[in-house]
Parts: structure tokens; C-alpha cells; sequence
């Protein structure tokens, strides 16, 4: 059994076991958050899927946080200069592929244009693992190689939903307004919507919840974010 500090149960006094409308809810996650960094805002949805259901998705949320990824793409020719012009930190093809090859891994996200995927294939066990792998269903396979990389570097969220149909995602900083963070979860929540898959019966967002970094959780009202 994990026992809690003094400050964690201090908190979770002022938590009632009831669903709190969304904006009561960033109030007091604000007001018993106790660290003393800026801590991040998480939300956790339990969702009703079926085995065969997957939902995985991007967002770009109104208000940015958190630091500036390091971008790397994979690419050839001009559209490794139309990603450096972009904005990426790296970009390049078999010199990158070699360099991972060896252990590096100094960056946070990756875009491929669509040529590169056979070669990027080969290092798809060290890249996979640790959520890099480019993706077409996150727009991180493209030949749009300058919007990907301006998105990423704006604060472009990925989540997916786990195989209990769990989805956690990292939204705010406790510094932003109550507004900002609002802002940011009520995107997030429409997103989901939209995701819910075409031929699921019944409810399909089960529960939500918001904490930040070492608060207790609140669970929040559904029937507040219609």
C-alpha cells in the first residue's frame, strides 16, 4: 500500500469524492497543488472501446506550454532545407539513421517524408519503443515537411488510448490562467469526441479526470463540457 506525504493527504482533504463541473474543477486543482515548480496540468479519460477499436490523434491546443521540442526529420535534398527553414533542429537521411545506429538520441520528435519510411525501418526498434517512430496517423509522415515541423515546434500533442481505453495527456501549467487552461481541455475533450469511433453503441467517455503533477485527481462533471 502507497503511503502518501503530509502534504498529499493535506490536499486530498479539500477534494470531495463527487464530480466537480470542469471550471470548479482547474480552480481547485490550482488551489491544493502544492509543489513548488510549475506543475503540469493532466487530464485522464476512461473510454468504452472495443477490441477493435483504436484511437490515437494530434492536437495543436490554444495555449502553449512546456518547453520547445527538438525536432529531426528525415528527409533528402530540398526538403531537408525546407525543414531546417522550417525551423528543425536536424534534418537529413542516412548520416541521421547511422547516428541513432550509435546510441544518439538528442532530440524529441521526428518527421519523415514518405520516401524515407524503408530506410527509417531499420531503425524502427530503437524509435518505436520510445514513442519517435514517424507516423502517418499523427501527420509525422508528410510531404508537407514545413507545416509538421511549425506545428511540432508550436506545441503539437499526441495521446492515444491504451489497450483498457485509457488516455492520459499532459495539457497545461499550473502558471497559465484558469482561462488558458480551460481553453486548452475543452479542445482536448472536443478532439476526443470526434474520435469516438462510427459504430460504438452507448456511452463512449466513461469518466474523466484532471490532477497536476503531485495533486490528488478530481473527477470532473461530463455533463458540464457538452
Amino acid at each position: 500500500m502507497t503511503v502518501r506525504g503530509k502534504l498529499y493527504r493535506k490536499a486530498k482533504e479539500n477534494i470531495e469524492p463527487k464530480p466537480y463541473n470542469i471550471k470548479e474543477a482547474i480552480a481547485l486543482i490550482k488551489k491544493v497543488a502544492y509543489a513548488k515548480f510549475d506543475e503540469t496540468f493532466e487530464a485522464c479519460f476512461n473510454l468504452k472501446l472495443e477490441k477493435k477499436h483504436s484511437i490515437r490523434s494530434t492536437i495543436l491546443l490554444p495555449n502553449t506550454f512546456g518547453k520547445t521540442k527538438k525536432v529531426l526529420v528525415f528527409a533528402k535534398g530540398q526538403k531537408a532545407e525546407e525543414a531546417i527553414s522550417a525551423g528543425a533542429d536536424y534534418a537529413g537521411d542516412e548520416e541521421y539513421i547511422e547516428k541513432i545506429k550509435n546510441g544518439w538520441l538528442d532530440f524529441d520528435a521526428c518527421v519523415a517524408t514518405p520516401d524515407m519510411m524503408k530506410e527509417i525501418g531499420k531503425i524502427a526498434k530503437i524509435l518505436g519503443p520510445k514513442g519517435l517512430m514517424p507516423n502517418p496517423k499523427t501527420g509525422t509522415v508528410t510531404d508537407n515537411i514545413a507545416n509538421a515541423v511549425k506545428e511540432i515546434k508550436q506545441g503539437k500533442l499526441e495521446y492515444k488510448a491504451d489497450k483498457a481505453g485509457v488516455v492520459h495527456v499532459v495539457f497545461a501549467k499550473k502558471s497559465m490562467t484558469e482561462e488558458q487552461i480551460y481553453e486548452n481541455f475543452s479542445q482536448l475533450y472536443q478532439d476526443l469526441l470526434k474520435k469516438r469511433p462510427s459504430d460504438l453503441k452507448g456511452n463512449y467517455i466513461l469518466s474523466a479526470y484532471i490532477s497536476s503533477t503531485m495533486s490528488p485527481s478530481v473527477k470532473v462533471d461530463i455533463s458540464s463540457l457538452a
